[in-house]
């Protein structure tokens, strides 16, 4: 048959680029953006990593900080929808730098990538069964005298099992999943929004806008004495509660990572990328702003460790704090579940390039055209990087002891400094390719000229 016969739109830009259909292309427009949005999941990272934010810089790393990094993330997925919409394949980021930077530009990128996206699922899965303990201490005295790092090492584990056995099923009910998950965040955090304005426990009050949008907070154990003020803490200290928000909205790429799976890629996953982070970064910033508002006892936040559940059990009964942290949790896990996902496409993509040791094995796809041997792959892997886990820390005293697990700062910041570092690199050769730079139908016009060098 000539080539081309018989090939849809999507099939033959992908033999345009190389490579031939093999992964089963029956995801929307809508499921493409549903995935990303899941994600970035604004109930699994304004949860998790709230006391990142706290703890270095205060209330006003949450709540002026977020929407500054927000929008600066919002023009990296702007030029990375560009790039998506001229190379829509599984390869996604690596791809793109390989093909403007050359093969050694896409080795590197795709090592940080995936690297970035297996640490990704493992600090989503271990954020959510730290959460669903949380949740049962709240409706069980036994449960909560009882706390344990392996109890919880034991439900991450279940939670990795149960989003394996999701992804090994066929594309078509991950696609549903998604479908869910959407409005599972809206809905849940419009539900936490609404408890957290008219639901507070007999005698809490809600903060004031001069806390909210003012207070300055340094519990980064003696970094700079503490202090609150002055070039330390501006440059330093802030900084680091920036975490909160790169941490949350990033995994964006798997718009790209699912572009071979979706109709109509060279639009759908351009607009997958950046409709999730904008609807992300709104949805997000009311969430938070609806913590910081329900703060009762600054100074108890900081000494139970700058958690969103302290906030909550100083604002609401037992039973409604422990229903919030049930509905973020739930949130959490359909967020597992698309981080898999994502993270088995690109090994997938990645070893079909030959690019990982063991590369036929984790191309491989099973009848339902699915990369089962990748998914084994990255849970496998999140596993073993979140062994460390097990060990705890005490950040507080021998009196009033508060356990950390050093493990997750560590899991946690992996992700961020493997994507963000990945989403660099194709775009700083995309705006050093210039004109010359082949668009696609979703692309920038000439703002690529500014947008390219403020993302990188």
């Amino acid at each position: 048959m000539p080539e081309g016969i018989g090939l849809t739109q999507d099939e033959q830009h992908l033999a345009d680029l190389g490579y031939k259909q093999e992964l089963h292309r029956s995801w929307s427009g809508f499921s493409n953006f549903a995935i990303s949005f899941s994600i970035i999941s604004i109930l699994a990272g304004c949860f998790t990593t709230f006391y990142f934010g706290w703890n270095n810089g205060g209330p006003i790393a949450i709540s002026l900080g977020w929407p500054v990094i927000a929008g600066l993330i919002l023009i990296i997925g702007f030029c990375m929808s560009e790039l998506v919409s001229a190379y829509p394949t599984s390869g996604g980021i690596y791809w793109w730098a390989s093909k403007l930077g050359g093969v050694k530009a896409g080795y590197y990128t795709g090592w940080l990538n995936l690297i970035g996206l297996i640490a990704i699922v493992a600090s989503v899965a271990y954020g959510a069964a730290t959460f669903l303990d949380y949740a049962l201490m709240r409706f069980s005295d036994a449960w909560a005298a009882g706390y344990s790092l392996n109890r919880v090492f034991i439900i991450f584990l279940v939670v990795l099992a149960l989003t394996a056995l999701v992804n090994i099923f066929s594309s078509q009910l991950l696609a549903t999943f998604n479908h869910i998950s959407v409005w599972w965040h809206v809905a849940g955090a419009s539900i936490v929004i609404l408890i957290l304005i008219f639901g507070l426990k007999s005698g809490a009050t809600h903060w004031g806008a001069s806390h909210v949008f003012g207070d300055h907070v340094n519990n980064t154990y003696g970094l700079f004495n503490g202090q609150t003020e002055g070039p330390g803490f501006w440059f330093y200290v802030l900084p680091l509660g920036f975490l909160l928000t790169q941490y949350t909205i990033t995994g964006y790429d798997a718009s790209a990572h699912l572009s071979e799976e979706t109709h109509g890629a060279a639009d759908a996953a351009a607009k997958g990328i950046w409709r999730s982070i904008l609807y992300s970064a709104l949805g997000g910033w009311v969430l938070l702003l609806a913590f910081l508002f329900a703060v009762q006892d600054s100074a108890a936040v900081s000494a139970g460790g700058g958690g969103v559940q302290v906030i909550l059990d100083q604002a609401l009964t037992p039973q409604m704090s422990g229903l919030v942290l049930l509905i973020a949790t739930a949130g959490q896990l359909f967020c597992t579940t698309a981080c898999l996902t994502s993270a088995s496409r690109m090994l997938f993509a990645f070893s079909r390039d030959g690019a990982v040791p063991g590369a036929k094995l984790w191309s491989k796809v099973n009848k339902s055209r699915t990369p089962v041997n990748a998914v084994l792959a990255v849970t496998g892997a999140g596993l073993v990087l979140t062994l460390p886990a097990l060990w705890q820390v005490n950040i507080g005293t021998a009196d009033a002891p508060i356990y950390t697990v050093t493990a997750f700062f560590a899991i946690v910041s992996i992700g961020v400094l493997g994507l963000y570092l990945a989403f660099a690199i194709p775009i700083y050769y995309r705006w050093k390719v210039g004109e010359d730079f082949k668009q696609g139908s979703w692309n920038l016009g000439k703002k690529w000229k500014w947008m390219a060098p403020i993302a990188v």
